[in-house]
């Protein structure tokens, strides 16, 4: 009779050591083996990776999360001879796994050059210690991503840098033009290149010559005038001409800079544009008050550039506690170090979750938490009963709100006055009485009533207190 074996489901719901008996047995099947490849417990995939039964298939499956017990299987030898293109049964990211390790044999160096995914071919491209023939090869690869890969390797010869500098794809020159070894002579052919990311790679060059970097200022694209704005080094003609250049993007990358001529500065608070302004409120050298405008720009790109400052005075937080963005609002009221003037602006602020978030504040005071405790929105009364210390007045006024929520919100409170508890004892809502009953202070008198209560979760909840 022959015993059918079992199926990948029943094997992937073996218990741990189980599985880990199972992937250890010599006469292991291969139908075993390919099943107990999916077990959840990594101790057992690992040892099917190692199992010299286990399948071509199954070992590329995981090879990304086992490449080294995969490379050492002792059944590996014969796959090969058997499949001289072995590597090809395994998925892209097995190869990639497999030669991520700087023991790879040169046979997984051979395959992945011969791999039919360009990914694989890319990874090997970007691998340290490779010959010169190879790398030569690879720089005539049909995937543009391999030759990318070439193109940035610190070990590069001259012959190809200048081979890959005239590549038909732009993502390859624009690796070239990043290169710090770049022959001068290459590097003023890229400066004219055809795409302008290459031009704008050159752009970020820390040792462009004076001569190319005046080259770029007459560039008319967009995105090289923008890098080179950023520059720290540009002659003060060139950065007075691109912190006027018609772009808006050129405009506020010009802010960017270390040094920006005043005027420069003062023109853009009142340019047209939001992005320019929204630039000019992140400089790190922006006064005060110039952040107090800003902070009541009408535009939300600059309100926002504002809010992402640590240093703002009061007059710019207030002029954000009056944002019409909720989220500003949000955020301003759960800052830390604000004055009064600001928490009494929150205090009316529209908007429910704002009220909510400031009634938890520990620096509110009992003034303006009783004025929350009268808010018009029950969330925002049963928030000022989570407060950490709302005060007796404050917790007298909740105690009674006509709001049950509210109500079972203050009866849980810590600091609630003993005075408060008969009469929420004997509250109408159930919920609110299963409140007190969980109290640990409870008067005896207050404890026999809720034991006798009509409610069985109450006299359960209180007996368990």
């Amino acid at each position: 009779m022959t015993i059918p074996e079992p199926d990948s489901r029943t094997l992937a719901a073996l218990s741990p050591e189980a599985a880990l008996a199972a992937a250890q047995a010599p006469g292991a099947t291969a139908g075993t083996l390919s099943g107990l490849a999916g077990h959840p417990d990594a101790r057992v995939r690992s040892q099917v990776a190692r199992h010299p039964n286990t399948p071509a298939e199954v070992l590329g499956t995981l090879a990304p999360a086992f490449p080294r017990e995969v490379l050492q299987n002792p059944g590996l030898p014969l796959m090969r001879l058997a499949r001289p293109g072995l590597l090809n049964l395994f998925p892209a990211e097995g190869v990639t796994a497999l030669l991520a390790l700087p023991e790879a044999p040169a046979w997984v160096v051979d395959g992945a050059a011969r791999h039919e995914d360009f990914g694989v071919r890319t990874a090997l491209a970007a691998r340290p210690g490779l010959g010169a023939e190879r790398v030569q090869a690879l720089a005539a690869d049909a995937g543009w991503q391999v030759r990318e890969a070439v193109a940035r390797r610190p070990d590069l010869s001259e012959v190809l840098v200048r081979h890959l500098a005239a590549d038909d794809d732009y993502d390859v020159r624009k690796a070239v033009a990043a290169r710090p070894d770049l022959p001068g002579d290459v590097l003023r052919t890229l400066v004219t290149d055809a795409h302008g990311f290459v031009r704008a790679s050159v752009a970020r060059r820390l040792d462009l010559p004076l001569d190319c970097l005046l080259t770029l200022a007459t560039d008319d694209d967009p995105d090289v005038l923008s890098t080179l704005a950023r520059r720290v080094d540009l002659p003060r003609t060139v950065r007075e001409w691109l912190a006027a250049n018609e772009h808006p993007s050129v405009r506020a990358a010009a802010l960017q800079a270390w040094t920006v001529p005043p005027e420069a500065l003062d023109r853009a608070e009142h340019d047209a544009e939001d992005e320019v302004r929204a630039a000019l409120a992140r400089r790190p050298d922006a006064p005060p008050e110039l952040l107090v405008r800003l902070a009541g720009d009408e535009a939300e790109q600059v309100r926002r550039a504002v809010l992402e400052r640590t240093d703002l005075p009061e007059d710019a937080v207030l002029a954000l506690a009056r944002a019409p963005e909720q989220d500003i609002r949000l955020h301003v009221a759960s800052a830390e170090g604000l004055s009064g003037a600001v928490l009494d602006v929150l205090l009316d602020d529209p908007d429910t979750a704002v009220r909510t978030l400031l009634a938890v504040r520990p620096d509110l005071g009992p003034e303006r938490l009783a004025r929350l405790a009268a808010d018009p929105d029950p969330e925002v009364r049963r928030a000022v009963a989570h407060a950490e210390a709302p005060g007796d007045a404050v917790l007298t006024v909740l105690a009674t709100d006509p709001n049950i929520g509210v109500r079972r919100a203050a009866a849980r409170h810590l600091a609630l006055s003993p005075a408060l508890l008969p009469a929420l004892a004997a509250d109408p809502d159930e919920g609110v009485r299963l409140a007190v009953a969980g109290r640990n202070d409870l008067p005896e008198g207050v404890r026999e009533r809720l034991r006798a209560d009509p409610d069985p979760s109450v006299r359960a909840e209180v007996a368990g207190a």
